[in-house]
């Protein structure tokens, strides 16, 4: 390293949702804090996140709305920092806001709000904050005076290191691995990343369902693992009942994007594609009935008093039943209330909302996101193996990590 070095108490790596809420607790805590983007601007994914809007937490927060390798990880953060304590925030800077299905909360006007919000509080002091802005080619050292950062804009030094840089989604804007690099360069363990609230691909004889491009319909979806004695998939992870949309290359829509965070390669996607009409025979009810007309053009009319027009159609000439007896309609009904899907990938990180995976939570101290073996070196937000649901629990997480660790300071 060459040059004059620039000393701060702490350099965080990241001005997204987590690095600049770390920032501004560590400023209150009267900290020398600088904070490193690579990026020419700061918070570009909050900017673009709830289609501008920002969907900035979910008042039904709670631990089983997580993933991780350790479900109880996250149980501390997120006791510590909860929804109506950014809610109080956003308030006290006039933000309006409202909340739209299942507790999603945005911003009435732009997702800018949020951002200048952060940045605000990052100014407030009695400690001094500097954004540094494309920091590129970063190489880290570490020694018993703590860790020197390399850069393109120059050398800083620290006694603490924060990683707030995120994980693999949405690489167009600016989405690197660097903090699962730096992770295993200080000897940390990292949970293998993948994409995760991702539409997912259908081929073969099921990319005909592709024909349905645009329809949406409600849906009840869950991941199937495999079963090892049974040739029936059981379940993985919970079952979300939202819309699913069909696209041009296969599945997607809140329920599949919520499902996939589960799903895993060579394992079915099943979906009750009539959640409304509930178990049993009810659907097909004006089938069995004696007497009554038994054919595709009947059937095709039962399904459209509950389902989108073509979806109707569609599953009419999929599941038409041989004989038409009451035997093979309730087989066809059955089958509605459990789809098997076998998607053949993801969209991938390019069309991921959030990447699952990440620094494995067993290396770090969940009061404080610290590493238990580099003193001074912390992981928050995205980079770590906590990975939220859709609809604000993401930006929640962020929001939890990045306090309890900016507390800690």
């Amino acid at each position: 390293m060459s040059g004059t070095p620039r000393r701060f108490d702490c350099i965080i790596l990241g001005a997204g949702a987590a690095g600049l809420m770390c920032a501004s607790e560590a400023t209150k805590r009267g900290r020398r804090v600088a904070v490193l983007e690579h990026n020419p601007q700061p918070g570009r994914k909050i900017l673009i996140s709830g289609g501008g809007r920002c969907n900035f937490t979910n008042l039904h927060c709670a631990p089983d709305r997580f993933l991780s390798e350790n479900p109880h990880f996250a149980k501390s953060a997120l006791a510590l920092y909860q929804p109506r304590h950014f809610l109080e925030l956003v308030e006290r800077y006039r933000i309006p806001w409202h909340e739209k299905t299942l507790g999603q909360l945005f911003c009435d006007h732009s997702a800018r709000a949020i951002l200048d919000m952060l940045l605000a509080e990052c100014a407030q002091g009695p400690g001094t904050f500097e954004l540094v802005l494309n920091a590129k080619a970063i190489r880290i050292e570490h020694d018993a005076n703590g860790f020197s950062v390399d850069c393109s804009q120059g050398e800083f030094r620290a006694g603490v290191l924060v990683v707030a840089t995120g994980g693999l989604s949405i690489p167009k804007m600016g989405a690197t691995g660097f903090a699962y690099e730096l992770a295993r360069q200080f000897g940390l363990r990292v949970v293998e990343p993948r994409p995760a609230l991702v539409p997912l691909v259908l081929s073969g004889e099921e990319s005909r369902w592709t024909e349905l491009s645009g329809v949406s319909s409600e849906v009840m979806a869950w991941a199937g693992a495999a079963h090892t004695r049974s040739p029936r998939p059981k379940l993985r992870g919970p079952k979300f009942r939202e819309k699913m949309l069909f696209t041009h290359r296969g599945l997607s829509g809140p329920a599949v994007l919520q499902a996939s965070s589960y799903w895993r390669p060579g394992e079915p996607l099943i979906v009750d594609l009539v959640p409304s009409a509930g178990a049993g025979d009810r659907l097909l009810a004006p089938l069995l009935a004696s007497p009554a007309r038994r054919d595709e053009t009947a059937l095709r009319q039962a399904l459209r008093a509950i389902l989108p027009l073509r979806l109707a159609h569609h599953l009419a000439a999929v599941i038409a039943p041989q004989g038409w007896s009451n035997a093979a309609l309730q087989a066809a009904e059955q089958r509605l209330h459990a789809w098997e899907f076998h998607p053949t990938g993801t969209e991938g990180f390019e069309k991921a909302e959030v990447t699952a995976g990440g620094v494995n939570t067993d290396d770090l101290n969940a009061r404080t996101m610290e590493t238990r073996h580099v003193p001074g070196l912390f992981f928050i937000g995205e980079a770590v193996d906590v990975t939220g649901h859709l609809g604000g629990f993401n930006f929640q997480w962020a929001w939890a990590s990045a306090v309890a660790c900016g507390r800690a300071l």
